[in-house]
């Protein structure tokens, strides 16, 4: 690619490529797949919060799909082992130790139901979110990349669930929450699922093709106003700040940290690329900054009792 400029032209391009070929087979759920796909490429993991049959699963397949990466599916369950995740060592008919790699070694990785699994292996995988390697008996192993962790959550009240911890949730650049469909999207749904078609889904993008957009995003310029705008709304957020805002002060315990400012640049910079601009505007921070700010923030017993939601004061502060 010659510029900059064709490069942010043929994102463009290729998004709306992508959303056509999820189409096919995702029916509505509009803001999800924006979102999911800003992350991927703004190199970012998502958490996806939903009643079981929403889809979140076949979204993520289908996601896979279209991006011509390799793909895992990892099922959270009680009894799961971190060693069934990272992989481990086992020994050789020649006596000798050798790794055997687990599900976390692909490009993309479906953790489904990770509220599910003890935090032991909660914390296997926060690693590799993290440091993009895993640990087995002293040894490093870089993973694939791209790499990306998406997880699905089903919401918390559900029997024999371990809330992720507040480290785990920071690791994640959204939360994104799934509704039900509307009526004619479920009429659609059912139709299409109980005939016998079946829709295959297209190779949109290659892996090498995505770290080259996931760098082109990190490359686009940003007005100052636009990350003042951006680090002033996590300051506001933060009850015991000098810029805390009123209704932070009144309702929250604890408000967001840097990476909350990190990830709303980048992931303003990646919405205003998917739109078709070149440089983000303080629209960009504030189309991504619910799905930023919802698992950063932890309301105190006011807000609790007076059922005060996250998204409400995010709101408010926007």
């Amino acid at each position: 690619m010659t510029n900059d400029k064709e490069a942010a032209d043929a994102l463009a391009a290729h998004y709306q490529a992508l959303r056509r070929e999820i189409g096919q087979v995702i029916v509505g759920q509009d803001e999800v797949v924006r979102l999911v796909l800003t992350a991927v490429f703004a190199q970012g993991h998502c958490l996806l919060v939903g009643v079981p049959g929403l889809a979140k699963t076949l979204l993520i397949q289908t996601i896979a799909d279209a991006l011509d990466l390799s793909f895992n599916r990892i099922q959270f369950t009680p009894d799961l082992m971190p060693s069934d995740i990272v992989g481990s060592e086992t020994l050789t008919q020649q006596r000798e130790f050798q790794f055997v790699k687990g599900p976390i070694f692909a490009n993309l990785v479906l953790a489904d139901e990770i509220n599910r699994t003890p935090p032991k292996t909660q914390a296997a995988l926060l690693e590799s979110m993290q440091e993009y390697a895993v640990t087995v008996a002293g040894q490093r192993y870089p993973l694939a990349r791209p790499f990306f962790v998406l997880a699905t959550q089903n919401p918390i009240e559900q029997e024999g669930t371990y809330p992720l911890p507040e480290a785990q949730l920071d690791r994640f650049m959204f939360n994104v929450q799934l509704g039900y469909p509307s009526y004619a999207e479920e009429l659609n749904i059912v139709k299409n699922t109980t005939a016998d078609r079946q829709h295959t889904v297209r190779k949109v993008l290659t892996a090498a093709e995505i770290q080259a957009y996931q760098a082109l995003v990190r490359r686009v310029p940003v007005a100052d106003n636009v990350v003042e705008y951006a680090v002033s709304l996590v300051h506001k957020t933060r009850p015991q700040g000098e810029r805390a805002a009123p209704r932070a002060q009144q309702l929250l315990e604890w408000g967001a940290g840097p990476r909350a400012s990190q990830y709303l640049v980048v992931a303003a910079k990646c919405n205003a690329l998917i739109s078709g601009k070149y440089s983000p505007d303080i629209e960009d921070v504030r189309a991504v900054a619910l799905p930023i700010l919802r698992h950063r923030l932890v309301r105190n017993f006011k807000a609790e009792a007076e059922g005060v939601t996250v998204e409400q004061i995010i709101k408010e502060l926007l």
